[in-house]
C-alpha cells in the first residue's frame, strides 16, 4: 500500500531531548562524549520491553538486548540544521531546516536590550547572566520578593526566561512582560523563544509552578501544521508544541505542563480528533531531568513512558501510525547541564507498517515531517520521505 493516506492518522511523540549518541560535528558544540540515552541505560537496568520490542535497541548498541524480531520500523536522524535546542529541533522536524543558529548570550543580554525592556515595563531587572532556573530563584528569589524586580536569565540555548514569584507579580502581567521582550528581541537579537518561568514559596523553599508559557519566534516559512490545516486535516498540538510554532496551523491546543498529562492529552486527542496529525511534546525528561542532571529521574521518567505505551498502542485505530523520536539531546551524565548535539531515534508502528524495518540513519529529522507529508498527498521544502520503506 503506497501513496496518499496510506495511514489516516499520524500520533508524533517527541521525547524532549532523548538524544542517541553525538553527531559527528558534537566537538563544535562542546558536546564530545554525550550520549543521553545510552548513558542512562548504563546508569542501572532500565525495564523498557515496550520500547525494546518497537527497535530501540536495534538502532545501535545500548544497554539493553535488542529485539531478534522488532514490531517497527527503527533507526536515528541526524540534525540538519546549525543548533540544538527545542525550536530548531521541532521546526526541522515540520520541514524548516535553520541554517544559521539563534543567538545566544553566555555573558548575559547586551546593556541595551536590558535597558530597553526595564524601560518597557517600568521596573529594574535583577540577573541577566547563564543560569539553571531552579537555582537562579535559590540565588535571587528573596531579593526579587523584596524589591518587585522580575529576574532575567538565559542559558546555552537561545532563551530569554523571565523569573517572577507570582504573589509579587501576577501571572498576567508576567506574561505582558514577555510579550514586551518578545517585540524587543527582533533582528540580530531575534531568540527562539521568550518563556514565562512563573515560581511560588518562601524563601528557602521557592519552586517552580506550571504556568510557564513560552512566546516563541514567528517559523519563516509554512510548516507541516500550516500544510495540514490548509487541506482541513487535524493538526493537534498537546504540550509545548502548539507555543513552538506560535500557534500558527494548530487546529486544536491541549494544555499538558508534564509528561503524564501530556500522554493523558495524546489520548484524548486520539478519541476525539480525525484525520491528520496528533504532535505532542513529553517536556519531562528535558526539563527535569536532563537540564538537572537527573539520570535516576531520566531514567524513571524512560520506564514511566514505556509503562504508557500500550495504552497508546491499544487506543490506536486500524489506520493510525505512531511515531516517536526527539528534538536533540540533554545527557544527565556529562557535566553540562545543557542541551547536547545528538542523533535522536525514530521509531514507527502501526497495524498497517512493515515489520524489522531499518531505516537507518536519516539525514535530517525534516525525514520525519516529509514522511507525514507524503502520506497525506503534499510535499515540504526539506527531508526526505521514508513512507514507502514502512509500508508492505
Amino acid at each position: 500500500m503506497t501513496g496518499p493516506l496510506a495511514f489516516d492518522r499520524v500520533i508524533l511523540l517527541v521525547c524532549d531531548s532523548m538524544g542517541i549518541g553525538e553527531m559527528p560535528d558534537a566537538g563544535r558544540f562542546g558536546d564530545e562524549g554525550s550520549d543521553t540515552l545510552g548513558h542512562v541505560l548504563e546508569h542501572r537496568r532500565v525495564s523498557v520491553p515496550n520500547l525494546r520490542s518497537l527497535g530501540l535497541a536495534n538502532i545501535r548498541p545500548l544497554p539493553i538486548l535488542p529485539s531478534e524480531a522488532p514490531l517497527g520500523a527503527f533507526g536515528k536522524a541526524a540534525t540538519a540544521s546549525d543548533g540544538k535546542d527545542t525550536t530548531i529541533g521541532h521546526w526541522e522536524m515540520a520541514g524548516i531546516v535553520t541554517a544559521k543558529a539563534f543567538p545566544t548570550y553566555p555573558e548575559g543580554f547586551p546593556a541595551e536590550i536590558i535597558s530597553r525592556f526595564e524601560s518597557a515595563i517600568g521596573r529594574k531587572t535583577l540577573g541577566n547572566y547563564p543560569a539553571s532556573g531552579t537555582e537562579i530563584i535559590k540565588q535571587l528569589g528573596e531579593e526579587h520578593v523584596r524589591t518587585g524586580f522580575p529576574i532575567v536569565y538565559t542559558s546555552a540555548d537561545s532563551v530569554f526566561q523571565i523569573a517572577a514569584h507570582e504573589e509579587v507579580i501576577p501571572l498576567e502581567e508576567l506574561y505582558k512582560y514577555c510579550r514586551i521582550a518578545r517585540g524587543i528581541l527582533t533582528g540580530p537579537h531575534e531568540v527562539g523563544r521568550v518563556i514565562a518561568r512563573p515560581f511560588r514559596g518562601e524563601t528557602g523553599g521557592f519552586c517552580r509552578t506550571e504556568a510557564r508559557v513560552d512566546f516563541a519566534v514567528e517559523p519563516p516559512s509554512p510548516t507541516l501544521l500550516d500544510r495540514l490545516s490548509e487541506r482541513n486535516l487535524a493538526s493537534v498540538c498537546v504540550g509545548k508544541i502548539s507555543s513552538i510554532f506560535n500557534y500558527r496551523g494548530v487546529s486544536r491546543k491541549i494544555e499538558a505542563k508534564n509528561n503524564a498529562a501530556s500522554i493523558d492529552g495524546t489520548l484524548q486527542a486520539m478519541r476525539e480528533s480525525g484525520r491528520g496529525l496528533i504532535f505532542v511534546n513529553l517536556v519531562d525528561f528535558d526539563m527535569l531531568y536532563g537540564h538537572r542532571n537527573d539520570v535516576e529521574g531520566y531514567a524513571r521518567a524512560l520506564e514511566y513512558f514505556d509503562e504508557r505505551l500500550p495504552e497508546i498502542e491499544s487506543t490506536m485505530e486500524p489506520g493510525d501510525l505512531l511515531m516517536i523520536s526527539a528534538d536533540h539531546g540533554c545527557d544527565p551524565v556529562t557535566p553540562s547541564t545543557d542541551h547536547s548535539r545528538e542523533y535522536v531515534p525514530v521509531l514507527a508502528w502501526g497495524r498497517r507498517l512493515r515489520p524489522n524495518t531499518d531505516l537507518g540513519t536519516r539525514s535530517s529529522l525534516a525525514d520525519i515531517g516529509q514522511t507525514i507529508a507524503e502520506n497525506f498527498g503534499f510535499r515540504l521544502d526539506a527531508g526526505r520521505s521514508f513512507l514507502r520503506e514502512i509500508l508492505p
